[in-house]
């Protein structure tokens, strides 16, 4: 069974953020409520979740996933240091929206940390179904084809793919899991929207995904 579709809330972004993703297409719409999210790390090649201690460097709140749910990030260096901040900043973002799927709350520091606006209404929605369902989630979740557009000093667009192929949902009372073949609704293609805080920190502000995009297939 895949997850439930990463965030509801469908938004317009402008055409340079549909051109970012040359290995992934760039259209974008509402999901269907049944989708991933994820953790970050820096690295040239795949990489885990960073440590809770890694993500409280700078003031950040810490952000802990159990050993069992695992997200890894492929592409995390750019060679610009400023896409390299916005990927990393971008992956926090859902990362904190698993440790509230996690911790059973959505009142958490991070969640509203690296999301704003209408991505953290969003993110607070998704989350709270994961916790009134009392689901969680295992295995691991795979991200590809990320890419970065700038605008200007403070605005940045973030496309990318994600693999759901070996996470499965987990209920939180039984410990049943749903470990259902995967299709093509195993991969999803988000476009997203951050803009750059006061205190620097990219922040997650709109995002939309589209489950079973042909242009994540493998």
């Amino acid at each position: 069974m895949t997850r439930r579709s990463i965030l509801p809330a469908a938004f317009v972004l402008t055409a340079v953020a549909a051109l970012t993703l040359s290995g992934c297409g760039g259209e974008d719409s509402s999901s269907d409520r049944e989708g991933r999210a994820a953790s970050a790390s820096a690295g040239d090649g795949p990489s885990a979740s960073p440590s809770s201690s890694d993500s409280m460097a700078g003031g950040r709140p810490g952000i802990e996933l159990p050993a069992d749910a695992k997200n890894v990030f492929e592409s995390e260096r750019t060679g610009d240091s400023v896409k390299d901040a916005v990927l990393a900043d971008s992956a926090l973002s859902i990362n904190a929206v698993d440790e509230a799927i996690f911790k059973g709350s959505a009142d958490t520091n991070a969640l509203g940390f690296y999301n704003v606006g209408k991505a953290l209404s969003s993110s607070i929605t998704y989350a709270q179904g994961y916790i009134d369902a009392d689901d969680t989630w295992i295995g691991v979740t795979r991200y590809f084809d990320r890419k970065v557009t700038l605008r200007g000093t403070d605005k940045a667009y973030v496309t990318y793919c994600s693999d759901e192929s070996e996470s499965y949902i987990k209920n939180r009372k039984s410990g049943k899991v749903d470990k259902s073949a995967a299709s093509a609704d195993s991969y999803v293609l988000y476009n997203t929207a951050l803009t750059k805080s006061a205190a620097g920190v990219w922040q997650t502000t709109e995002i939309s995904s589209k489950r079973g995009d042909t242009a994540c297939q493998p």
